[in-house]
């Protein structure tokens, strides 16, 4: 774990509060007073009563403000991953009196919490620690600026808020778990778990791997004729996948993808499924780069080796999705003057019909020198409202409209298949199994 960055210490106290109980000692002497309107009690009663009281409520607010912050101590991850809940510890100390407290911890205030506030009661000298959940609900950068404490004095009669503990500075990433997962697999098992399906052709490839005994099933091709009659018995030659080949990964940041899935915007889900086939293709020796045009900018050469996807993560953790319109050509005219190698290119986006001059032009431009496929992402929830029964006028329209709406998007896809373009109509559950099954076949097929 690396260490967090730690921030200057918030500590800050504001002025005591009355509490519930000085509220319920003051009402009697106030019934006192209306019995001293009354000329029920003497007036001289009534004003020692409260001279009692007052010498209470300051002895019991003196002994607040006397009394010393506790000392906390945070504990948590400087790395999360979004939409995963992980816990958070907090320890506290009090160095010279019992206290009583609340605590409640500042974290980013649209995360979901489990386990705070927490009431608690701190001997002399004693650490008393615990856990909450937290679930980040958006990647960047986030600061837990320090930890709420509401000290109750000893009598219970004021609290006093109190901020302590030392603001920490966290990064929420793309949940990498499923990456982590991927490890202890062969890439072709890794592609398996996220549901692609290649038909495996044994033996064949572009790159030599070995030489090895005939097998029933090799095409004669493979049989080097050479090795053969030397030792008298049939060699075939094995081919494998060609390496150092390379994958740009052109994500959209504009608004297309703002659209939210669950608890993710299709973003999270498409930058989620970009570091898949990512970290797929790293390990089957390719290198990988990644452009983001749109909204927020970003850009990572091609680089090799399963360490090239630390880069991948810290260029796109942060990313965006604006409430912008997406220049294809740009994005394009960027990614030609970038990269000049030979790439497959998959560009990931939600394409409208209105997009289609813009998105035509750049496709026409990468086909020129790179082999270009375009995902469009498609709302499940249009899905699920085509499905739903008609049995009113509205239901009509909707499903009439819904029915449009999908008929140009086919359109589109079929003017770029027209094109030369490779095209995947997926939703978010489906992509990264589309994505990586894609890239498989492209390399199977020798198409780069």
């Amino acid at each position: 774990m690396n260490a967090i960055p730690q921030l200057a210490s918030p500590r800050q106290r504001r002025l005591p509060r009355p509490a519930p109980w000085a509220l319920a000692l003051l009402l009697p002497w106030a019934v006192l007073g209306l019995a001293v309107g009354l000329d029920l009690l003497p007036v001289n009663l009534w004003l020692a009563v409260g001279g009692g009281l007052l010498a209470v409520l300051v002895l019991d607010g003196a002994r607040l403000m006397w009394c010393a912050t506790p000392d906390v101590q945070r504990e948590l991850a400087d790395t999360w991953p979004i939409g995963v809940e992980r816990p958070v510890r907090l320890s506290l100390q009090s160095d010279r009196r019992r206290q009583r407290l609340d605590v409640f911890d500042l974290h980013p205030g649209d995360w979901s919490m489990r386990g705070l506030p927490r009431s608690m009661q701190l001997k002399r000298g004693d650490v008393v620690s615990f856990d909450y959940q937290l679930c980040a609900k958006v990647r960047g950068d986030f600061t837990f600026a320090g930890v709420h404490m509401r000290l109750h004095s000893p009598w219970r009669l004021w609290r006093q808020l109190r901020t302590g503990g030392t603001a920490q500075v966290v990064r929420v990433f793309p949940n990498f778990a499923p990456l982590a997962k991927f490890a202890m697999f062969s890439a072709d098992q890794a592609s398996r778990i996220v549901g692609a399906h290649v038909k495996r052709r044994r033996g064949e490839g572009t790159d030599f791997h070995q030489m090895r005994e005939y097998r029933v099933g090799d095409s004669l091709r493979q049989i080097d004729w050479k090795a053969s009659s030397r030792v008298r018995r049939l060699i075939s030659r094995e081919y494998q996948d060609e390496k150092n080949q390379q994958l740009i990964l052109l994500l959209d940041t504009g608004r297309r993808l703002m659209a939210r899935e669950g608890d993710l915007a299709h973003f999270d889900h498409v930058l989620d499924a970009a570091l898949v086939v990512a970290y797929l293709a790293l390990r089957q020796g390719d290198a990988v780069g990644l452009l983001a045009s749109g909204g927020a900018g970003a850009w990572v050469p091609p680089r090799r080796g399963v360490t090239a996807i630390d880069e991948l993560l810290r260029a796109s953790y942060a990313l965006q999705p604006q409430p912008v319109a997406t220049d294809f050509l740009a994005a394009a005219t960027e990614l030609f003057l970038r990269q000049r190698r030979r790439s497959l290119v998959m560009l990931v986006t939600n394409l409208r019909d209105e997009d289609m001059d813009d998105l035509l032009a750049a496709v026409d431009m990468l086909r020129k020198r790179h082999l270009v496929c375009v995902a469009s992402l498609r709302e499940s929830a249009l899905d699920n409202a085509l499905a739903q029964p008609v049995d009113d006028m509205g239901a009509a329209i909707r499903a009439g409209s819904i029915a449009q709406y999908l008929e140009q998007r086919r359109a589109a896809h079929e003017a770029l298949r027209s094109h030369g373009v490779m095209v995947l109509d997926v939703t978010c559950d489906q992509l990264a199994g589309s994505l990586v099954e894609k890239y498989l076949s492209v390399k199977r097929d020798g198409l780069l």
